[in-house]
């Protein structure tokens, strides 16, 4: 099977301190979205890298939870989670720390001992827990089944 691509782009303008930049991405479910020192250290307009990897891993994780379910015969009805990103100057370098997932889940035939041991494996093979796990020094995770609504 041939690798699956994706892309994205940033624009950046100006120094760091005082300049901004956008990015895209080829799906165009982003598009010129801003970016800069305040969005990303303080509360500016704009998005920045730590929210958009939050992003993704929530939704991966989300993915690969209804995945796994899925294949144990159990169908999530919703599936909502949370994903705390943890950026902090250690050593005088600034590095992402750790990510809290924090998903409530609810459907008809499952019950939370199935749900816990999914949840867990759904953290471990998501690929962008996968992808970020060497660098952090923790990915904690909580679950709840919520009723069905």
């Amino acid at each position: 099977m041939a690798d699956i691509e994706r892309h994205a782009q940033a624009h950046w303008s100006g120094d760091l301190r005082t300049g901004s930049g956008k990015t895209s991405t080829s799906s165009g479910a982003l598009r010129d979205v801003a970016y800069s020192v305040p969005s990303r250290f303080e509360s500016g307009k704009g998005t920045n890298p730590e929210e958009l990897i939050a992003a993704a891993h929530a939704s991966c994780f989300t993915m690969m939870l209804a995945k796994i379910l899925g294949d144990l015969k159990k169908t999530p009805k919703d599936i909502a989670t949370k994903a705390t990103l943890s950026l902090s100057q250690r050593i005088g370098e600034w590095k992402i720390w750790k990510i809290h997932l924090d998903s409530e889940v609810s459907g008809d035939d499952i019950d939370a001992e199935t749900l816990k041991r999914a949840a867990a494996e759904a953290k471990e093979k998501c690929p962008v827990s996968v992808l970020l796990k060497p660098g952090l020094e923790t990915i904690t995770l909580e679950v709840r089944l919520t009723p069905g609504a």
